[in-house]
C-alpha cells in the first residue's frame, strides 16, 4: 500500500527519522502479526501480543492500525490489491470482456476461493468491530463493482441493495459455519450462489 513507500521531504532531519521509524515499525508489526498467524492461528492475534512480539509499544500498534480489524486488513492488503487489479484489467470473465452476469458469477466464485484460503484472517478482519466488514475498502470496492455489473444486467432493480444481498452469504462467519458445522462443500456453496443469481 502507499503507506509503505514513504516520501521524505527535503527539510527537517527530525521528520525524516520519524517517518523512517514509522515505516520500520509498521514492517515489524506486520511481520510479528504474520508470525503469530503462522504459529498460533488467528485466535492468537491480539494487539498486546503483536506489540510484544514486534517490540513496540501497544499504543504504536493502535495508532498505526486502529484495531484488530485494521491490522488484519493490512495483512490482507497486498492480496486484495492484486484481486482488485484482476477485476479491472485481468482476463475475463473476472476481468473485462465477458457479459456482466458472467462477471458477477466469476466474482462470487473468486470470493469463495478467497474465503477458503484466508478465512481465519478474514474472520478477524470482519468481526473485531460491529461494522468492520462493511466499512473496509475491500467491501466497498466489491460492492461498487457489483452495483455497476447489476446495473448493466437489470436497470429496473435496486442495484445497491442487491449487491449487499449477494455479498451477505459471503460473510466469513457464515461461510465457516456452513463449511465446518453444516459440512457444505465449496461446490455446494458455489451452486447456492449461482441459484441466487438466477433471477438476474
Amino acid at each position: 500500500m502507499t503507506s509503505d513507500s514513504v516520501t521524505v521531504p527535503a527539510p527537517g532531519r527530525g521528520r525524516v527519522a520519524e517517518r523512517a521509524d514509522a515505516a520500520r515499525n509498521r514492517r515489524k508489526i506486520l511481520d510479528a502479526a504474520g508470525l503469530i498467524l503462522q504459529t498460533r492461528g488467528a485466535a492468537g492475534l491480539s494487539m498486546d501480543e503483536v506489540a510484544r512480539m514486534a517490540r513496540v509499544g501497544v499504543g504504536t500498534v493502535y495508532r498505526r492500525f486502529g484495531d484488530l480489524s485494521g491490522l488484519a486488513h493490512a495483512l490482507l492488503s497486498e492480496q486484495e490489491l492484486q484481486f482488485q487489479e484482476s477485476l479491472l484489467t485481468g482476463p475475463a470473465p473476472l476481468g473485462p470482456g465477458a457479459p456482466p452476469k458472467e462477471r458477477i458469477a466469476a466474482l462470487m466464485s473468486a470470493l469463495v476461493d478467497r474465503l477458503e484460503e484466508n478465512s481465519e484472517l478474514l474472520l478477524v478482519a470482519e468481526t473485531s468491530a460491529p461494522y468492520a466488514r462493511f466499512t473496509c475498502t475491500a467491501y466497498e470496492v466489491h460492492h461498487a463493482h457489483l452495483v455497476a455489473l447489476i446495473g448493466e444486467v437489470r436497470a429496473d432493480v435496486d442495484a445497491e441493495f442487491l449487491a449487499d444481498a449477494l455479498l451477505a452469504p459471503l460473510a466469513t462467519n457464515l461461510y465457516l459455519h456452513q463449511r465446518r458445522v453444516r459440512g457444505l462443500s465449496t461446490d455446494r456453496i458455489r451452486q447456492g450462489l449461482a441459484a441466487l443469481l438466477a433471477p438476474l
